[in-house]
C-alpha cells in the first residue's frame, strides 16, 4: 500500500481489496497506518483494526488468522558489489553482516532459519540504511523492490538475483474471530479466482507480481 497525501487517500492492491470487502459488508473503510509490521501484529486482539494486510509467518499466526496469500513477494539480500557472497547460501556460509528490520517477515524468517549471516536487527529501514552507510554492516535483507531502491541510490551495492525467501502476503483477522476469518478466507479466494487481484496489481503498476492459484 502507498500512502496518499492524507492517510485516508492511500492506494494499492491492499486498498482496493479493503474497499471491495467494505462494499460487500456495507461498512465504511478507514485505514490505520503502522510504520512497522511488528506493531500491526502486536495490535491483534486489541481492537486496533478489524483486518490487516501482512506477510504470513508462523509467529504472527499465533495471534492472527490468515487467508491464503493473494500475492507472493520475494525477500532478497543487498550486498557490496565487491562482496565474495553471490548467493543466499554464501551469506550464511561466510557469515556476512546483514541488517534487517526487527519484526518484519524477512527478519522473522532469517531468525527462525538461522541463515541470515550475522544478523543485526534495526527498528526501521532508515536506521538500517544509516548503519550500512557507516560501514557497520555489509548488507541488508528485505523485500526485493525496497532493496532495489536502496541499490539505485548506493552505487557500491547490488541486489542478489536469487531470493532468500518468498513472502506470502495475506489478509488477516484476530485469531479470536473465527467467523470473520472464514469469511475473509472465502473472500480472498474469490478475489483471486475472479481476476480482481491480478487486475488491481496491473492498475497499480505491479503486473509482474505473482498471484498464487485460488
Amino acid at each position: 500500500m502507498r500512502r496518499g497525501e492524507a492517510d485516508e487517500k492511500p492506494s494499492g492492491i491492499t486498498v482496493e481489496l479493503a474497499h471491495e470487502l467494505g462494499r460487500r459488508l456495507g461498512l465504511p473503510v478507514h485505514f490505520r497506518h503502522y510504520d512497522k509490521a511488528e506493531a500491526v501484529s502486536d495490535g491483534a486482539g486489541h481492537d486496533e483494526w478489524d483486518i490487516c494486510f501482512l506477510a504470513v509467518d508462523p509467529k504472527r499466526a499465533e495471534k492472527i488468522a490468515f487467508s491464503d496469500p493473494y500475492v507472493l513477494i520475494e525477500g532478497a539480500f543487498l550486498v557490496r558489489k565487491d562482496s565474495p557472497a553471490k548467493t543466499p547460501d554464501d551469506v550464511d556460509r561466510q557469515q556476512v553482516k546483514i541488517g534487517a528490520v526487527k519484526g518484519s517477515a524477512y527478519e522473522l524468517h532469517l531468525s527462525r532459519t538461522g541463515k541470515g549471516g550475522r544478523l543485526t536487527r534495526f527498528l526501521s529501514l532508515s536506521e538500517a540504511i544509516a548503519a550500512l552507510e557507516r560501514g557497520e554492516i555489509d548488507g541488508l535483507a528485505g523485500v526485493r523492490q525496497a532493496m532495489q531502491r536502496v541499490a539505485n541510490s548506493h552505487s557500491d551495492f547490488q541486489l542478489m538475483p536469487e531470493a532468500f525467501m518468498t513472502i506470502q502476503q495475506a489478509v488477516g483477522v484476530s485469531a479470536k474471530k473465527q467467523t470473520a476469518a472464514r469469511y475473509v478466507r472465502a473472500f480472498v479466494k474469490e478475489m483471486k479466482a475472479s481476476g480482481f487481484v491480478k487486475e488491481a496489481l496491473a492498475r497499480n503498476g505491479h503486473a509482474g507480481v505473482v498471484v498464487p492459484p485460488a
